[in-house]
């Protein structure tokens, strides 16, 4: 109950109404506290070849040294040469700085990631520097579709808002590099005087999108942002927010894992989510 998202105060009331006695929260967080076991097991199991592996966070509230914080929970989900989706790992941060995600992502490659032709993820700083320095030679896309909403913070009028919006994404959809290359240049020309700093964004932003073009047209769709996490994302809220504060890192890690295991358990079940040429 208590993986599926059940209150301890609402589970103290069945056990009440169903054995004649009630569990307090306390004895809820021993018994959960014996499921450390297969989550770490799993958290630490080897890894193979992941062609596409795709990085992103959220945060959860946790109690710490009396007062309340955010913490980070980083989420790899990799597709396999097999075409199968798997969660190759998570865990709970104390930020999102860079050394954070270099211990994540160096857990990751210890364990035996390799062959990854593509990390997928948002632009932040400290994840960047991180991948750089562990996985120096892949090749980066940044989140189309958070580079279309970080596009707007530089529209300077909002009746311009929808017309950048579909402009930009005519050069993500654009039929190859050299077009989408082209419709960037005329962009940048078009803005340069009445959007100067949106031009600017452009010329370095815009190109971290296109990276999807040094990859087979059939994977392109799949690739160019990180929406396929929104499932695991929405799992992880609809499970964690029941808690709304946890005790420690241990137990926000606990009930993740456990989401996240239960969730790649089920992909491996799924139809390929692509087919990749080995």
């Amino acid at each position: 109950m208590y993986v599926q998202g059940v209150s301890t105060r609402k589970m103290a009331k069945i056990t009440e109404d169903m054995c004649g006695f009630a569990v307090s929260s306390s004895e809820v967080s021993r018994a959960s506290a014996t499921l450390d076991e297969q989550p770490s097991s799993w958290r630490s199991r080897r890894l193979e070849s992941f062609p596409y592996v795709y990085l992103d966070s959220r945060y959860e509230k946790v109690r710490q040294a009396g007062a309340m914080i955010s913490v980070a929970v980083l989420v790899a989900v990799g597709v396999s040469l097999s075409g199968h989706r798997d969660i190759l790992g998570v865990s709970v941060e104390l930020s999102e700085h860079e050394v954070h995600w270099r211990h994540f992502l160096s857990g990751l490659k210890d364990r035996g990631l390799h062959g990854v032709r593509l990390f997928i993820s948002d632009a932040h700083e400290g994840l960047k520097a991180a991948r750089n320095a562990v996985f120096p030679t892949v090749p980066w896309q940044r989140c189309q579709f958070h580079l279309q909403q970080n596009g707007q913070k530089y529209v300077p009028k909002q009746h311009m808002k929808d017309e950048v919006s579909g402009r930009i994404r005519a050069i993500f959809n654009a039929p190859n590099d050299a077009e989408a290359k082209r419709l960037l240049e005329i962009f940048q020309k078009d803005y340069e005087k009445s959007a100067p700093k949106l031009a600017e964004w452009a010329e370095t932003a815009l190109p971290e999108g296109l990276v999807i073009f040094l990859f087979p047209e059939e994977h392109r769709e799949k690739i160019r942002t990180v929406n396929m996490l929104e499932r695991i994302n929405k799992e992880i809220r609809r499970r964690t927010r029941v808690a709304s504060l946890f005790p420690n890192t241990a137990s926000c890690l606990r009930l993740v894992s456990a989401v996240t295991m239960e969730i790649s358990e089920d992909w491996q079940t799924d139809k390929k989510y692509l087919v990749i040429d080995k």
